[in-house]
């Protein structure tokens, strides 16, 4: 069972990366990848459970990219971090503190919550981002559910909304190449949470030279995803499916949604670093 797209305390996860590998055997995962937002702060920890847990790991990223103004996730596999990951993480990080301070001080002006209360329910080293800012809205009390957090104050049409720098597509893709890893395209047709891409767009990712698709995914519509397994197999791309796992952040449970043994393999032979394996 190989499940490709999990997220740790690291970035808006919230389970530590070893928390995240124990739950993942105790689940029969037998291969995980750690893609936390922007950041791969959880590899050294993640890759030390290896071994107690025998669950193998994929270490990975979800880079934040813009297409056409719109958010654009792209999972990028097995990139070495020396080789421009860490520099782009700390850009992104800059820019995403910014943009929450902003989003925070206009929410706390109106008593929905307070910077200090983002920062007790984010941890220390977490790449900060809206799911912090609605778990403290969750925590004060003034909403239910992450969910009911993003609908009410933190979605793109909220007065409380900011943006914040983000590569574009092609410059994504070429980070996570560049870098020796593989690159696919997280959720593409999310329209379960109002984020899919036309179609045309998700042409112009393999124009620009995307690696993959992440097919199964909740928030792909069955059919959607018939569709989006005919460009893999058109374009002969990687087709990923994985459970995008937060912990108790999201509803979304390990191993809901698998990846081939096959297509694993063809992303380990196309990149530059290894899976680690017990």
């Amino acid at each position: 069972m190989i499940d490709l797209h999990t997220h740790s305390l690291h970035s808006d996860g919230t389970q530590s990366p070893a928390e995240l590998m124990t739950e993942a055997a105790s689940r029969g995962v037998t291969v995980i990848g750690l893609t936390d937002h922007d950041t791969v702060a959880g590899y050294a920890e993640a890759t030390a459970a290896v071994q107690t847990t025998g669950v193998a790991l994929v270490r990975g990223i979800e880079i934040s990219a813009r297409h056409h103004g719109r958010s654009v996730h792209l999972l990028g596999y097995l990139v070495d971090p020396e080789q421009g990951i860490r520099e782009h993480c700390e850009r992104l990080r800059r820019a995403r503190v910014d943009r929450l301070e902003s989003m925070v001080a206009a929410m706390a002006r109106d008593g929905l919550v307070t910077w200090d209360e983002v920062m007790a329910v984010a941890g220390e080293g977490a790449t900060l981002g809206r799911p912090h800012v609605a778990d403290a809205l969750v925590a004060r009390g003034a909403v239910s559910s992450r969910d009911e957090a993003f609908s009410e104050f933190l979605s793109a049409s909220s007065p409380y909304y900011r943006p914040y720098w983000a590569p574009g597509l092609g410059e994504a893709i070429d980070l996570v190449h560049n870098a020796g890893g593989v690159a696919v395209w997280a959720h593409p047709r999310a329209s379960n949470r109002g984020a899919a891409h036309s179609w045309e767009a998700i042409m112009t990712g393999v124009e620009l030279g995307i690696d993959g698709l992440e097919v199964d995914h909740r928030d792909n519509p069955m059919p959607d995803r018939r569709l989006l397994a005919d460009i893999v197999t058109e374009h002969r791309l990687v087709q990923t499916g994985s459970s995008d796992y937060h912990g108790s952040g999201k509803v979304n449970r390990l191993g809901e949604n698998t990846t081939s043994p096959n297509m694993l393999e063809r992303i380990a032979h196309k990149a530059t670093m290894e899976v680690i394996y017990p």
